[in-house]
């Protein structure tokens, strides 16, 4: 072996945990989720990791549902900087009535949202979704209402928790946000 493939070889070893860490995925981002009113999936992992997300829990017929607008503004604001916006919807709280296709009604056309909406599901108890499920043993806080906002850090960690009535252009919740970008 010459020096420049001695040189390349150790190259290549130092590497190897940098490169099992990029394939790796944070438990948080395991698994598919179909998006709302759809019969497409997302493959959490390959369209996630690595950036930093806000995890919220929706419902379109709640008091907080006019939030969706400022949502949908920070997802325009950072969506360039590795940034996005994710929605649940959920009827845990009875909030979230009728079919999938009325969620999306007041998601995609009366509030304009771009940012991913995933299908309903549950958001506590033995059937959450499996995103919550890590939320919660991750911050050890479960949404106590509609439009629990989540920051998961570019590594797949809670790095913060905001309650329903924290405005999602609050600036308490931006800079946290844009701390972690």
């Amino acid at each position: 072996m010459n020096k420049y493939q001695l040189s390349l070889a150790t190259l290549c070893l130092s590497t190897l945990p940098f490169v099992a860490n990029a394939s790796s995925c944070p438990d948080i981002l395991k698994g598919s989720q179909r998006l709302l009113n759809s019969t497409d999936e997302v493959n959490l992992c390959e369209e996630f990791r690595g950036k930093t997300l806000l995890v919220v829990n929706t419902a379109s017929q709640c008091g907080f549902t006019s939030q969706f607008g400022q949502l949908e503004a920070l997802h325009q604001e950072y969506k360039d900087k590795n940034f996005t916006v994710v929605g649940f919807p959920s009827n845990d709280f009875r909030q979230d009535k009728g079919s999938e296709a009325d969620s999306a009604k007041v998601c995609y056309l009366d509030y304009g949202v771009t940012f991913p909406m995933m299908a309903r599901s549950s958001i506590s108890g033995p059937d959450a979704n499996p995103v919550f499920s890590e939320i919660k043993k991750q911050a050890g806080v479960a949404p106590r209402w509609n439009f629990y906002k989540y920051l998961i850090d570019k590594d797949g960690n809670v790095v913060g928790t905001f309650g329903s009535s924290t405005s999602p252009s609050s600036a308490t919740l931006v800079n946290a946000i844009e701390q972690q970008l």
